[in-house]
């Protein structure tokens, strides 16, 4: 009894099926027949893939490690101000309505911390010399959770609330002014409105160190009470320094917070529009990440494809049968598609294990680039590489695609090959 054209699609389906499963057969049973080229043509791509990973978590590592030390060494991650302060540092631009921008970061959840300063030029003498310094007033407490001063502290103590008359300077004022622990120093500043010079005599409680030449050099902290009475601000602020509880929220220029604290002649602004240099480097590496990726997978298509070609030259003979007993050109092709998918599975597997153990080692020990500038940030800390997702996911990924795409040039060699030529090769 005929069972129709049912049957006869189903049977055309099964023959398919086992067709395939044959030609994976083969494929694997090529790529397992001469191990020592398979072992490193895989051993090449992998190490490509390994050095892929390990080049991602370096570049993820340092851009958070530069974040990190531009924001948290004293910027902060970001900034209120009066619009255009921070071009001219005027001393009467201070924030409009800031008892009330102060009251509303109290009750922001997004904020982890706040700190209000003051800043202003100054000067500082003492009997063996002068200089000028960027002058900051600050509250103690606050600004130990927005920024790094307290911990940069070499000699010496970090600024009291009660010690109205204590000053920190930099380890390289401290040799332009030749001037110690306890030595009294000559502070003079101008104040706001008037311009008439306002001075006092403060003590050097500390001595701080923070390895950027600017700050150790040009830059003095005091109490912001006795800031603002010298600068006659009355209750006056210059800037309020932000920390986010997330630092991505930091870098989105998009979030609802800039704009709700931007207004009445003031600007909220994250450390993207604080560090715009900072900011245009991680672009420029994002493209040339892209552009150095790209060249790795073409390598990685040569590889694959040398490959492909040593291991048909080899089994010229074989491919000749083959197409004498009747096999298509596209199962021919379809083979060398298997071959390739194969050898680019051992390869990723292989890659992957040794860049997991490369990046986890470094991840570990981390990388000394201490005292690197780059980008006008001063690297302070190891670089620590980091895993990410696509490590796992799209490198491997796009491995595989490029392999198959570099499988497309041996895979028509081996359709278009006919049983005469091919043993005619083989001899």
């Amino acid at each position: 009894m005929a069972c129709g054209k049912g049957c006869e699609d189903s049977a055309g389906e099964s023959d398919e099926g086992e067709l395939v499963k044959i030609l994976l057969k083969l494929a694997w049973r090529n790529v397992l027949r001469n191990k020592r080229r398979t072992f490193l043509s895989g051993t090449a791509v992998g190490i490509t893939l390994a050095s892929l990973m390990l080049i991602d978590g370096l570049y993820i590592g340092m851009i958070k490690g530069m974040i990190s030390t531009a924001t948290d060494t004293f910027l902060g991650q970001g900034q209120i101000h009066a619009k255009g302060f921070s071009d001219t540092l005027e001393v009467e631009m201070t924030i409009n309505g800031s008892d009330n921008i102060l009251a509303s970061l109290d009750k922001d959840a997004l904020l982890k911390a706040y700190a209000p300063r003051t800043a202003s030029f100054a000067m500082l003498s003492s009997p063996a010399g002068v200089t000028s310094v960027l002058l900051y007033g600050i509250e103690p407490e606050k600004e130990k959770d927005v920024s790094m001063i307290d911990e940069a502290i070499r000699n010496g103590e970090y600024l009291s609330t009660e010690g109205e008359r204590q000053i920190l300077i930099g380890s390289k004022a401290a040799e332009t002014l030749e001037a110690g622990l306890g030595d009294r120093l000559v502070l003079t500043v101008a104040q706001a409105g008037t311009g008439e010079l306002s001075q006092e005599m403060f003590r050097i409680s500390g001595i701080y160190h923070m390895g950027i030449r600017e700050a150790d050099s040009g830059m003095a902290f005091i109490n912001i009470d006795k800031a603002r009475q010298l600068l006659a601000l009355g209750n006056g602020t210059h800037e309020i320094v932000l920390k986010f509880k997330d630092l991505d929220n930091a870098g989105d220029r998009t979030l609802s917070f800039w704009s709700r604290y931007s207004g009445n002649g003031n600007e909220a602004l994250g450390w993207r529009d604080l560090i715009p240099q900072l900011d245009g480097v991680i672009e420029m590496t994002d493209i040339s990440t892209i552009i150095t990726s790209t060249l790795v997978f073409c390598i990685v298509a040569v590889i694959i494809m040398n490959a492909l070609f040593m291991s048909l030259y080899e089994r010229m003979f074989e491919f000749g049968v083959l197409r004498a007993v009747g096999t298509r050109p596209g199962s021919m092709a379809l083979m060398i598609f298997f071959e390739a998918a194969s050898l680019s599975a051992l390869s990723i597997i292989m890659g992957l294990l040794m860049g997991l153990g490369v990046v986890t080692f470094f991840s570990w020990y981390g990388i000394d680039y201490r005292g690197i500038e780059f980008a006008g940030v001063t690297v302070n800390e190891l670089l620590y590489p980091e895993l990410a997702i696509n490590q796992f996911t799209t490198y491997p990924l796009l491995i595989f695609i490029f392999s198959l795409v570099a499988a497309i040039y041996p895979a028509l060699f081996a359709a278009k090959m006919t049983p005469a030529r091919a043993m005619q090769r083989s001899m």
